[in-house]
């Protein structure tokens, strides 16, 4: 089954990526992209208690990377293969602003 995973930015029209089932990455391989990208980029846990859950880690990463980063097509396909894997779902809304995500 297809995914389709959409991230918004203020004032930019939505990023919509679309995943064929053959693009599906491994739960833990996702894991770890998420992970690297959140050190890589310096992202900080969205919680005081600093319980980051796999939704927060998607929501920062995307806010943390921006429009530029979505630009970067490669880059992207990538985020989406990560975002849609580890949280098991077909549709995904990310608000990068709002740093909300909705299924």
């Amino acid at each position: 089954m297809r995914s389709q995973v959409s991230v918004t930015f203020k004032d930019t029209p939505p990023i919509r990526l679309e995943l064929e089932p053959e693009q599906a990455l491994e739960r833990e391989a996702a894991r770890q992209w998420l992970d690297t990208q959140f050190t890589e980029m310096e992202c900080e846990p969205l919680r005081a208690t600093g319980k980051l859950l796999m939704a927060d880690r998607v929501v920062v990463v995307a806010q943390a990377a921006g429009p530029a980063k979505f630009a970067d097509a490669a880059w992207a396909h990538a985020f989406a293969q990560a975002a849609s894997s580890v949280l098991g779902k077909q549709v995904i809304n990310v608000d990068a602003d709002a740093l909300t995500i909705t299924y």
